[in-house]
């Protein structure tokens, strides 16, 4: 929590979903609950038509969809939902246009293929799938593929099939990729709207409504497990001299020096936050009153030791901390007053110095 938040990569950001958008596993569910009564009626007439082969085939590519989707309703497993159906549709359309099913009709079926392939799998799931049963068309209307499978489709409608679906293959690709790109700038803008609303700009450390969920959910579990944490709050000294005396950005490039500060000689899972002006605060879960009394004096030291550069003159920066350990029942209101309190009194001693907040009243 200590470093600055990082950026999501594209393909993470990728996995969620925007509100109205179809999920995967809803969308094949939703396919299997159409797709198996047009089997079945098909299956019907394919037994009129003196076809029991094709029939008992239908029924079977009905079962195995129901069951894929029963499958997933019992296990949850949207991984192996969306290949078992991509494998029965392969199949299915794999045998409707080799077999020429329904007077060889069946195979107009296949440009159904690509916009549901697209959309259920990655970009690279469905070109790879699109070129392969484009191929596989091209084979089956090739001479080799009459001999092979002996196909009743002529010679007009072969080469409109052969157009058209590359066509439609293309446009969907192109779709599939403009609607991909439109999800993943709504999705990262809607990640930067929120890094935004938990961090300060200045600095990228957590702000004060970041800090303050940070204490609440710390607060939590030290009441679950009884674990203490400790805070820090610490002010940069005589700030308002250094924005008097060389301007508001000499003051910015302090608080900056000061964050980047606390940051190096804090712990990934401390969270610190930029409390107010020039005012930090520096959560340590799971640690004791002495143990936080020895980060924040590493802490103090290493800012002393530092400074910046003001129109040629380096002015060195100091800080003052007050540290307060959860106690007993308190609230996080009480923990926060203590550490303020001990706060003052370093301020009040002399300045960059660290004091230690006094016992809470255990309360009953």
């Amino acid at each position: 929590m200590n470093q600055p938040a990082s950026r999501t990569p594209d393909a993470e950001l990728s996995q969620f979903r925007v509100k109205g958008e179809i999920p995967v596993p809803a969308l094949i569910n939703g396919l299997t609950c159409a797709a198996v009564p047009l089997l079945v009626f098909f299956a019907w007439r394919s037994s009129g038509h003196g076809d029991p082969l094709t029939s008992r085939l239908l029924l079977a590519f009905a079962t195995l969809l129901a069951t894929n989707a029963i499958v997933f309703l019992s296990l949850g497993n949207k991984t192996l939902q969306r290949r078992a159906f991509i494998t029965l549709i392969i199949a299915l359309f794999t045998y409707l246009a080799i077999q020429a099913v329904e007077d060889g009709s069946a195979i107009i079926w296949l440009f159904a293929y690509p916009p549901i392939i697209f959309y259920i799998s990655e970009a690279r799931v469905g070109i790879l799938a699109c070129v392969g049963g484009w191929l596989a068309v091209l084979f089956l209307f090739s001479p080799l593929g009459d001999v092979v499978f002996d196909s009743p489709y002529s010679t007009s409608f072969r080469l409109s099939m052969i157009i058209v679906l590359a066509f439609e293959m293309a446009t969907c690709y192109i779709l599939d990729q403009s609607r991909r790109r439109s999800k993943l700038g709504l999705i990262r803008l809607a990640a930067e709207f929120e890094y935004a609303a938990k961090h300060d700009a200045l600095t990228s450390l957590a702000n004060r409504r970041e800090g303050l969920e940070q204490l609440e959910t710390e607060y939590q579990r030290y009441l679950r497990n009884g674990r203490s944490f400790s805070v820090l709050l610490m002010d940069i000294d005589l700030f308002k001299n250094v924005n008097d005396s060389y301007g508001h950005q000499a003051g910015d490039d302090m608080i900056v020096l000061v964050a980047r500060t606390v940051t190096g000689q804090s712990r990934k899972v401390d969270t610190i936050a930029r409390w107010g002006g020039e005012e930090f605060l520096v959560l340590l879960p799971e640690t004791a009153l002495t143990e936080a009394a020895a980060t924040a004096e590493r802490i103090r030291s290493a800012v002393a030791s530092q400074g910046i550069d003001c129109a040629g003159k380096r002015v060195t920066a100091t800080i003052s901390i007050g540290v307060a350990c959860i106690q007993g029942s308190e609230s996080i209101d009480r923990l926060l007053q203590r550490a303020d309190e001990a706060l003052y009194q370093a301020k009040t001693l002399g300045r960059n110095r660290v004091c230690q907040a006094t016992e809470a009243l255990h309360q009953p």
